[in-house]
């Protein structure tokens, strides 16, 4: 079976709010009434009976199939996925809305287990894919309109031909891969086991974290202290854990034949390596008139000789803490949306009114916020943490986009609906920035509209400068393990190197920041993940620049491009809108935005 995409986690949330108004909650029985309803035992069964079926039927024979009975092969997969991904939805989406409930938790176990039992004797089916000729499989695309259409799943599928093993060496990386899985768990168990005391009080590491957003100074530097000690104090089971991943992981390149680190990421997110490093080199290149100059304006704001490393996060002094209620926040985002497309307001208000939304922090609810696209005959839901903040209302308008783009890819199927993970954050972000640009209007000072594009400078900043500079470190931990045993010192110098470059001069670094690497899911979980954050910044704020260029038509394109989903590549999707992510101007035209929003800072100061 061909896997599906999970939720993308955007954001993280902290309990607290009130006078929020009417919070919406989740009506999941569009998926299932109930866990134990006769609709879910009844796809249950079927699962069963089509797994097996399809491995009787097809195992050991794709290369004999005609151009008809490879588009019914592939169909059939397809609704496996469906059905699949339908039951695992409904598991999943009532975990998140309390994960300390232990029949919800053992629910999603249950049938995480189940299906994956029932799926494990199609593993053959991408193995076989990728044996079939080149030659016979586009005379078949030919021949057959139906299969044809699925050519951009097969594409990327087959992009892993070149580093495909032996089935027995597959079968025993599969069966290794718990091993690598180990080491993520006590990654995870001992980042949840962390305890810090700041001012007397006990926490956990995201408490700890969010007091680096406080406005008293002194609460953030005891907060940063508190941290530096805590993970200086594990630092050797930290370096442990990366160098083992990072060895592991050469090891499995190597007997592939992967050339670099990177080049599985740059598979999975189905775009070139040269496009990457447009990207990174222009980002790199722009830290002076982006964090440093940024930085250097804050650092004034703020009233300091030196900002030090608590200061990144701070608020503005002049800034009010506003609560936003939920009819607010709805009509802001839903507005913003309408004047951009009529139809982009249509496609948003059924997650209002008919329960796709769950907005409220509640006991056991998990953290963050994200839109799942459950599958492509039912419909997308968001989940928030929503808290009443303005940041708030730009999370609401993120994830609302996910949505509308995930409803108008529906029509694709399970197969091609999906994009790319660099594409996936097109219509959020975009949905954002319609959303930003609404409230920046509607600001009824100088002071509420400087703390308005003050935050979205340091949100672009953190998703485009903090990510490459957390690309830049992987790149050089991966290379450097290459040569040897790597010491908590050595991976310290390496962060070290990144952070100095990405902040800029306006910054001193306290001792023991040098260990703040140590805290970052993804460097253990998803290698070089990080960029595609900043790849799908830089893409929204090159289309948007054309919007405001030439707005004739924009949104037509725009909902072509959404509603492709991933039957498309980026270059096919982009060239409408005469851009061109392989091209380093392409990135200079959606960094000069954030640099725009800066020298619009920079004039309030006059």
């Amino acid at each position: 079976m061909i896997p599906r995409p999970q939720p993308t986690f955007d954001a993280n949330a902290n309990a607290g709010g009130d006078n929020l108004g009417n919070l919406p909650e989740w009506d999941l029985s569009d998926l299932y009434p109930a866990p134990d309803a006769p609709e879910l035992q009844k796809d249950l069964d079927w699962l069963a009976g089509a797994c097996a079926d399809f491995a009787k039927d097809y195992q050991g024979k794709l290369a004999d199939l005609d151009a008809a009975g490879l588009l019914e092969c592939i169909e059939r997969d397809e609704a496996i996925s469906n059905v699949a991904g339908r039951i695992m939805s409904y598991a999943g989406l009532r975990y998140h809305q309390n994960t300390t409930d232990g029949e919800r938790a053992k629910f999603l176990s249950d049938c995480q287990e189940k299906i994956t039992n029932m799926t494990t004797p199609l593993v053959f089916f991408t193995l076989e894919l990728n044996r079939l000729d080149e030659d016979s499989l586009k005379a078949m695309y030919k021949a057959n309109e139906g299969l044809a259409r699925y050519a951009p799943v097969l594409r990327r599928i087959r992009a892993m031909k070149p580093y495909q093993l032996s089935d027995e060496l597959e079968k025993f990386l599969h069966d290794m891969g718990v091993v690598g899985d180990a080491w993520e768990r006590l990654f995870d168990e001992t980042i949840a086991g962390l305890t810090f005391t700041v001012n007397g009080e006990e926490m956990g590491i995201e408490s700890t974290l969010n007091l680096l957003t406080e406005q008293d100074r002194d609460q953030r530097e005891a907060a940063a202290r508190e941290l530096a000690r805590v993970f200086g104090q594990n630092i050797r089971t930290f370096a442990r854990v990366h160098n083992t991943s990072a060895k592991e992981k050469e090891v499995v390149d190597r007997w592939r034949g992967m050339p670099t680190p990177q080049t599985g990421r740059h598979l999975s997110n189905d775009v070139e390596p040269k496009v990457v490093e447009a990207l990174r080199n222009a980002v790199v290149e722009a830290y002076p008139k982006l964090s440093h100059r940024y930085y250097e304006l804050k650092r004034k704001w703020l009233g300091l000789d030196r900002m030090q490393v608590w200061d990144r996060n701070a608020p503005l002094p002049i800034e009010d803490k506003k609560v936003v209620d939920w009819d607010s926040a709805r009509d802001i985002v839903m507005e913003a949306y309408s004047a951009f497309d009529p139809r982009m307001g249509e496609l948003a208000a059924p997650f209002f009114s008919k329960g796709w939304i769950d907005a409220g922090v509640k006991p056991g609810k998990a953290p963050g916020a994200f839109a799942h696209p459950t599958v492509t005959n039912v419909h997308p839901y968001v989940m928030l943490n929503y808290l009443g903040k303005p940041r708030d209302v730009m999370t609401l308008a993120h994830e609302l986009g996910h949505g509308v783009h995930q409803v108008l890819a529906a029509d694709q199927g399970e197969l091609l609906s999906s994009t790319p993970l660099t594409l996936a954050e097109t219509a959020s972000v975009f949905g954002e920035m319609l959303t930003f640009r609404k409230m920046l209007d509607k600001a009824a000072n100088d002071t509420e509209r400087k703390v308005l594009l003050a935050g979205k400078v340091e949100d672009m900043i953190n998703t485009v400068v903090r990510q490459i500079a957390f690309y830049d470190f992987e790149c050089k931990l991966h290379e450097a393990r290459r040569g040897g045993e790597l010491t908590p010192d050595d991976i310290n110098a390496l962060w070290m190197s990144v952070q100095a470059e990405s902040l800029g001069p306006a910054f001193d670094f306290m001792d023991g920041y040098e260990t703040f690497w140590a805290y970052i899911p993804h460097f253990v979980h998803s290698p070089f993940y990080v960029y595609a954050y900043a790849f799908g910044d830089g893409l929204v704020n090159a289309l948007y620049a054309v919007y405001e260029e030439n707005p004739e038509g924009f949104q037509d394109k725009y909902f072509e491009m959404l509603k492709a989903g991933g039957s498309m590549h980026h270059s096919e999707l982009l060239a409408p809108f005469g851009l061109d992510a392989s091209d380093p101007a392409f990135w200079d035209k959606g960094l000069s935005m954030i640099s725009r929003l800066i020298d619009e800072l920079e004039a309030m100061e006059g």
